[in-house]
């Protein structure tokens, strides 16, 4: 009987091992099927709301396009500092000669085109305000182009664009034929041709930046020193319509200068993103309607703004803030003297010929003094130093006091000793405008940040040589228009300045405090008891508590 009995729990052992045995290799088998499924077989087991299902579908389609483009090989390069970026480097010299330097040229046929449209000073004025307003207002257009097709492709068609615009204004019949082939088409090739050339100096030069920046500032010199003398000599043989169709054909070299711009890295694929963001942009608009329209083209809105305009660095950043300021005052009258000096000089009894040599002169100091300016800042002991800011504020307060010499003697000899002060303070502020900028805002924001300032500028460009046209057609003298930007200027300087050195100022007090809080701080001592508590007993009595207690 007992045989029979241990018989049976040997069977009911074996039985209990053999089941959890079965259980092992089950849980084992769960346990690896969960390991090598993917996640379209937990996404199953567990369901999900659908707009969970539409993040994680377009966070691994960015995760695919980030891991694809990093296999092609699409990851950002590191700044050469020199190699092809000295190629860039000329480019660039190149482009800012046919470009930014270009509406001074205006001034050598100003006479020719009030005679023949029967013009004010005031309408006259318009074409090179509207030339210089296009250019610095393109920024966003500028900066939407870049990001679609690179920088090599926008400068090819700013080029291509200010050639056209210029040689169809050879053409024009009315003064607002010229208003749109001189001054908007023309300048909106200008627009899309320098301001890429500089992004890509930024990008192909960190160390040498402001050695790089300011030496391709000496293009604006090379072409104020070159084509008031190539347009004098344009306009004597050929007339200004005939001037107009040849600098046409000289501006398509920005074309050439473009195509050798190459690109550090290539541009990342965004088509497979684009498409998931549609995609879910269009779910969300079919369930919530015209609210939700509203509120997801605010949010793609918004984002555009930042990128291509850097608005929020308004709000932000108050060194972008009081430069940005600082920079748009300085704009009203900076550019008019370029304009006016050649009708003011001749009105007052110079020759034609000489009043072009002063345009040429003050390109061949600017010539001078931009090379040597690089060379300066290029130093060690200016690297990672506050001082860029300070000098260009005393540039700007040089470059608007000198206007006053101008307004007060007309003589060949002080025009001469103007023009000198004023290449020389004009040279400076080209160096440093966008070396200053670059250390006021990250490199990232940078294009944005172009963008923005440039359309600040832009509109202070576009009222101020008409404001001057009031001014001569009202007073019929010129002199009141230097002085006029000679108050502007010295304002714009002192503003600079004095808010540069107010938030430095605000910056090390802050620094100061912080050290001294980490110093007060550091001086406390730092103790610390660990007590360990334990409860005393009241209850539980021993043998030997009660035996005494008796």
């Amino acid at each position: 009987m007992t045989d029979s009995v241990e018989v049976y729990k040997t069977q009911e052992n074996n039985q209990s091992n053999d089941h959890r045995l079965f259980q092992r290799r089950d849980s084992t088998d769960a346990v690896t099927g969960s390991r090598t499924s993917g996640p379209e077989e937990t996404a199953s087991s567990q369901p999900e709301k659908p707009d969970q299902q539409e993040k994680k579908s377009l966070s691994s389609s960015e995760t695919q396009h980030h891991s694809t483009s990093e296999a092609d090989g699409h990851s950002g390069q590191v700044a050469p500092d020199g190699d092809w970026g000295w190629v860039v480097l000329a480019a660039t010299v190149l482009v800012l000669a046919l470009t930014l330097a270009f509406p001074s040229c205006i001034g050598i046929f100003y006479k020719d085109l009030q005679n023949d449209f029967q013009a004010s000073n005031t309408e006259t004025s318009w074409v090179p305000a509207i030339m210089m307003a296009v250019l610095h207002a393109g920024g966003p257009i500028c900066s939407v182009l870049v990001e679609c097709c690179g920088c090599r492709a926008t400068i090819i068609i700013g080029g291509f664009l200010s050639g056209l615009g210029m040689a169809a204004s050879s053409f024009a019949r009315t003064m607002v034929e010229l208003y749109i082939t001189a001054g908007i088409i023309t300048g909106m090739g200008f627009s899309l041709s320098f301001q890429p050339s500089i992004t890509m100096v930024g990008q192909y030069f960190v160390h040498r930046r402001a050695f790089a920046n300011a030496l391709s500032s000496t293009g604006t010199a090379l072409g104020l020193s070159t084509l008031p003398l190539l347009a004098n000599a344009l306009r004597s043989r050929f007339g200004w319509r005939g001037s107009f169709l040849i600098l046409g054909g000289v501006l398509l070299n920005c074309c050439v200068c473009g195509a050798v711009m190459r690109p550090l890295g290539a541009k990342p694929k965004t088509q497979e993103r684009t498409k998931h963001t549609d995609n879910r942009l269009s779910i969300h608009q079919e369930r919530e309607g015209l609210k939700g329209r509203l509120r997801t083209t605010l949010s793609t809105f918004m984002p555009f703004l930042r990128r291509h305009m850097a608005f929020d660095l308004l709000r932000s950043n108050l060194r972008f803030r009081a430069y940005a300021l600082g920079v748009s005052w300085m704009m009203v009258g900076f550019v008019v003297p370029l304009v006016y000096l050649v009708p003011y000089a001749t009105a007052h009894g110079v020759d034609q010929d000489q009043a072009a040599l002063l345009m040429a002169i003050l390109g061949l100091v600017n010539i001078m003094v931009r090379p040597a300016a690089a060379l300066v800042f290029g130093l060690p002991c200016f690297q990672g130093s506050r001082i860029f800011v300070y000098l260009f504020a005393i540039a700007v307060l040089i470059n608007g006091l000198s206007n006053c010499i101008c307004g007060m003697v007309t003589s060949f000899s002080v025009l001469l000793s103007y023009v000198i002060i004023f290449g020389f303070s004009m040279s400076l502020i080209g160096c440093l405008l966008f070396t200053v900028l670059m250390e006021t805002v990250e490199m990232s924001r940078f294009p944005s940040a172009l963008g923005l300032i440039s359309i600040m500028e832009s509109i202070m460009l576009l009222i101020g040589p008409p404001l001057a046209g009031v001014l001569v057609d009202s007073t019929k003298q010129y002199s009141y228009v230097f002085f006029a930007c000679g108050v502007t200027g010295s304002t714009a300087g002192l503003f600079i300045m004095l808010s540069f050195y107010w938030l430095d100022r605000e910056k090390d007090t802050d620094a100061k405090r912080s050290f001294s809080l980490k110093d007060t701080n550091s001086l406390k001592p730092s103790i610390k008891i660990d007590c360990d508590y334990s409860q005393v007993p009241l209850y539980n009595k021993n043998v030997r508590d009660i035996e005494t207690d008796v």
